[in-house]
Order: C-alpha cells, then sequence, then structure tokens
C-alpha cells in the first residue's frame, strides 16, 4: 500500500523526517539534490537512528559509530558490513512523496 507522508519540501535539504508505520520507524532522507531515500530507522549495526545521523551525498552516517549506509541499497559502506532496509519511495512533479509501506506478518499461534 502506498501512503503519501508529505512533499519534499517538508524536509530539510540534508535531513530527515521519520515516518511510524506498523513495521517500525522509517527515516525519510532528502539530499542536497533534492533526492528522496528512505530506509527502516535503525542502523545494523547498534540500532542507532539513522535520521539522525548526518547525510552527505546519498549517504547517511549512523550518529552512534558513524557507520556510513547507502541511501539507495541501504548497506553499509566499507570497512564495515551489514544492511539496513530499504523501502520503496515515488514523488511526483509537485513534490509529494509516497512510500510503499511494509507488511506486518503476524506472529503467534491459533488455538
Amino acid at each position: 500500500m502506498w501512503m503519501e507522508i508529505g512533499t519534499v519540501a517538508d524536509i530539510p535539504k540534508l535531513g530527515a523526517r521519520v515516518v511510524q508505520s506498523a513495521a517500525g520507524d522509517i527515516a525519510v532522507f532528502r539530499t542536497a539534490d533534492d533526492e528522496i531515500f528512505a530506509l527502516f530507522d535503525s542502523c545494523p549495526h547498534k540500532g542507532g537512528a539513522l535520521s539522525q545521523g548526518i547525510v552527505h551525498g546519498k549517504a547517511v552516517a549512523c550518529p552512534m559509530h558513524n557507520w556510513n549506509i547507502d541511501l539507495v541499497s541501504g548497506e553499509v559502506q566499507g570497512p564495515d558490513n551489514g544492511c539496513s532496509r530499504t523501502v520503496p519511495v515515488s514523488v511526483n512533479a509537485e513534490g509529494a512523496i509516497r512510500l510503499q509501506m511494509p507488511d506486518v506478518k503476524a506472529t503467534g499461534t491459533n488455538g
């Protein structure tokens, strides 16, 4: 399901906004070139809030230990390794941002 979450202008350049979802918080980033990317708001290293990190180029530096996460793929840039889950994004001509909200799988047993 796609959900509109605001506009490009709502996110500061080189900044982020957090969107809550049933699957967890999603960090939506804006680059200096006004590109928009979304990742789950958790560094694969120690779970730091990526939304509080510094955006540079098409990457974000985790505020806890400075791991650099590629905004396109979610992959940690070397020498470290790991991956943050990406969220599909679309931006229309008017600058409205939509996220493809992740599905949440039910857990538990029937009984």
